[in-house]
């Protein structure tokens, strides 16, 4: 009988979750629908659209806004699946009547490729597949396939560059070379951006019957085999889908091998070890980010279980701590960086492991994540994005890829295949969670310009096959428990003892999500760490050192807890405003103080630009709209994983809200002078001086008949060992008269 009752309660949560999933799913699209439609994103707390240029700008975040309805485009295929079919060809409808590339804007690559053309590639498949059922879409006539191609073609002069990878911008009017273009004289991409290019594009080019696609983004592919450095984790996944894809063995010969690289110097159960590319013994930082949470799940794919349950249950041991995956925590699993935008790397790692052992343990995974989501992360207008996990607070924030990915995959975890408009096994999963049906591979021949021989590595059982359970783990079921009870109290919950400090974290250039390197450049403080806080104190008139902003420290750099008297010096705003390209106002910058905006590249790289063209010293300002000093805890910013020993001017943090009064101070009074110094230096706040004070009861004359009065002297005296030494007296002093009616009592 416990039994049968343990067993209806499983089926309950389980049918009850899928439910649940369908709800929470309405409940953010219908709100991006009605509050922000054709904004590109949802404000879920100021319940509005996220219109690019009408809002304040988020450095590199933005790059993701074109002004094509982005959550509209990420969402499509989700509906399909989701078993949204009327919602799905509304959707489409209103895709086709109202989406334009034209735009003169300039977006990242990147991120266009995987959410925009993607979702319309995605969408293009389901739609075809609907009508070719004969049960609705019979008015489709392939448009969303023409404006993949339009948009791939916008796309293109991005390539326009002798190694074949891409600039990481283009405009989608102007392109990049136009001086119309606005990209920036940046040229530095990363392996994330320029290597997940190869399953759109090569999707696009087998669709469209126009090869010059799929022969772009191949050349990029070679381009990193050739030695290019950077890492990144969609580049593996890519190599592995798109031998699955396409079927050309030299992709599964350069994922093989790169995996080889991985397991034999990085890998350390349940940790991935963050060491050198060119000295693998030694490690360069002592925390990671929440991507990583992907690679389980690529482990799957390629048939490697051990290691991907293990670093699974790691990861989930510290959604237990903390709610959510921080963005990067240190390796005693304390928030090393408290943000949370609902990413869903961690959701589709738990999918793909259930799917790969059955082991309901995973269902219960899958209901922690959305018990979460609706508890921490539900608001009236969506779902906002934690700006902390540690308090709680959120970010005005709901990215697409949350439609995109999230819900996709929660909603495949709780379903059967008979559940499903279609069959899942026929199709491929892109970055973004879109579907591209595997008979792509046979439905047009593959341009073969790959030349490049991968280096040799030693094989092994799946190295060359997919992966099978029962060779895995023959009849036993218990197979992943036995794995992940080794790592239970991990992060010491559960037990009273906290665990031994572990080495770990994702590879430096190697699995690190270069597209998210603001992230990792941050430091959130451990917490046995304490931060010194600094300020910017405009010191100038009007402001006379009465306007004070609370900043944060870098740990390289001036010191500034070792100068006497801070730095002082007036700002200029740098040219560009990110100081990610050659520095275009060096003249006026030089003996100044410099501010940039946080983005697009590293603290130390901004630094080093504007300490070479004469900076004095950097006041960085956050991109992420909202964020203060009084609701986000201070950080140290950190380094790019290089020495900084040749940066030695000082730099700053103000958050974004500080640095708006900062900014607006400039555009006002034009000359502004500054002050950077620690919180307990600053000006105007000097010990109060001691002061004696002294009663001095005199009494007065007067004429006959009046009455007689007593005055009482208030004299304030400087003590004798104030440093100045100057007497008071006869100067402050306050005198209280009080008449008398009764000249006998008085003293």
């Amino acid at each position: 009988m416990k039994l049968l009752h343990t067993i209806f309660k499983f089926l309950f949560k389980f049918f009850f979750c899928r439910d649940q999933i369908l709800e929470m799913f309405d409940h953010a699209y219908n709100s991006y629908m009605d509050y922000a439609y054709p904004a590109d994103e949802l404000m879920p707390l100021s319940c509005r659209g996220r219109v690019r240029g009408l809002e304040p700008n988020r450095g590199d975040i933005d790059d993701s806004l074109g002004k094509f309805s982005l959550t509209l485009i990420d969402s499509l295929d989700t509906l399909v699946l989701l078993n949204k079919l009327d919602e799905f060809e509304e959707a489409v409808k209103k895709t086709v009547q109202d989406v334009r590339f034209d735009n003169d804007i300039v977006v990242s690559v990147f991120e266009t490729n995987i959410r925009v053309l993607g979702g319309l590639l995605g969408a293009h498949v389901m739609a075809d597949v609907l009508k070719q059922r004969g049960e609705r879409m019979q008015w489709y006539r392939d448009e969303l396939l023409h404006m993949a191609k339009e948009l791939g073609y916008r796309l293109l002069p991005a390539f326009n560059t002798t190694s074949g990878l891409p600039y990481p911008r283009v405009n989608l009017r102007y392109g990049v070379v136009n001086p119309l273009s606005r990209t920036g004289t940046e040229s530095d991409t990363c392996t994330a951006c320029a290597g997940t290019m190869i399953l759109e594009f090569a999707a696009l080019s087998q669709l469209s019957g126009d090869p010059i696609f799929e022969e772009h983004a191949r050349k990029a592919m070679d381009a990193f085999h050739c030695g290019v450095g950077a890492g990144i984790d969609s580049y593996y996944e890519y190599l592995m889908k798109a031998y699955i894809l396409l079927g050309d063995k030299v992709y599964l010969d350069r994922f093989n091998t790169h995996y080889s690289a991985i397991m034999k110097y990085i890998s350390q159960p349940p940790l991935l070890l963050n060491v050198h590319m060119h000295n693998p013994t030694v490690n360069v930082r002592s925390w990671m980010d929440s991507l990583l949470a992907f690679f389980p799940g690529l482990q799957v794919l390629r048939g490697d279980l051990k290691p991907a349950i293990e670093t699974h249950e790691m990861l989930y041991q510290v959604t237990k701590r903390h709610n959510f995956l921080p963005e990067a925590f240190t390796t005693e699993f304390r928030v090393h960086w408290g943000q949370h935008p609902l990413r869903p790397e961690f959701a589709e790692s738990t999918y793909f492991l259930y799917k790969a052992t059955g082991d309901p343990y995973y269902l219960k995974v899958g209901q922690s994540i959305v018990e979460k989501l609706n508890t921490h992360a539900r608001v009236p207008c969506g779902f906002a994005a934690v700006q902390d996990v540690r308090t709680g607070t959120h970010e005005d924030r709901m990215d697409s890829f949350f439609l995109a990915e999230m819900f996709k995959y929660l909603y495949l975890l709780f379903s059967e295949k008979s559940q499903l408009p279609i069959n899942i096994d026929d199709y491929i999963f892109t970055t973004e969670a879109h579907l591209l049906p595997v008979s792509l591979s046979t439905t047009q021949p593959s341009c073969h310009t790959n030349n490049t021989e991968p280096q040799a590595h030693e094989d092994d059982l799946f190295s060359y096959s997919c992966p099978s359970a029962q060779t895995l783990f023959p009849n036993n079921p218990t197979f992943a428990k036995t794995i992940r009870d080794s790592y239970k109290y991990l992060t010491g919950l559960g037990r009273t003892q906290q665990p031994s400090p572990v080495r770990w974290v994702t590879c430096y250039r190697f699995i690190i999500e270069q597209h998210l390197k603001l992230v990792a450049e941050v430091s959130q403080t451990p917490e046995h760490e304490e931060v010194v806080p600094l300020i910017v104190q405009l010191i100038s008139p009007p402001f006379l050192g009465r306007t004070v902003l609370t900043a944060g420290p870098a740990k390289f750099g001036m010191d500034l807890t070792k100068q006497e008297h801070g730095v002082k010096g007036s700002i200029v705003k740098s040219v560009p405003y990110t100081a990610c390209g050659p520095i275009e106002n060096a003249v006026e910058i030089t003996g100044h103080i410099a501010l940039a905006l946080r983005g697009d590249c590293m603290f130390a790289a901004k630094a080093r630009r504007l300490q070479e063209a004469g900076a004095t010293g950097v006041i960085f300002i956050d991109h992420r709209e909202g964020s203060s000093s009084a609701e986000t805890p201070l950080f140290q910013m950190v380094g790019d994983g290089e020495p900084t020993d040749d940066i030695t001017v000082p730099l700053v943090f103000l958050f974004s809200k500080e640095g708006a009064t900062l900014s607006a101070a400039l555009q006002e009074h034009h000359n502004v002078d500054v002050l950077l110094l620690p919180k307990e230096k600053q000006l105007g706040k000097e010990k109060p001086e001691k002061l004696n004070i002294k009663f001095r009861i005199a009494k007065e004359e007067f004429a006959e008949g009046e009455i007689e009065s007593t005055t009482i002297q208030l004299v304030l005296e400087q003590s004798e060992t104030d440093t100045e030494g100057a007497s008071l007296t006869g100067k402050n002093q306050d005198t209280c008269s009080s008449p008398q009616k009764d000249p006998e009592s008085s003293p």
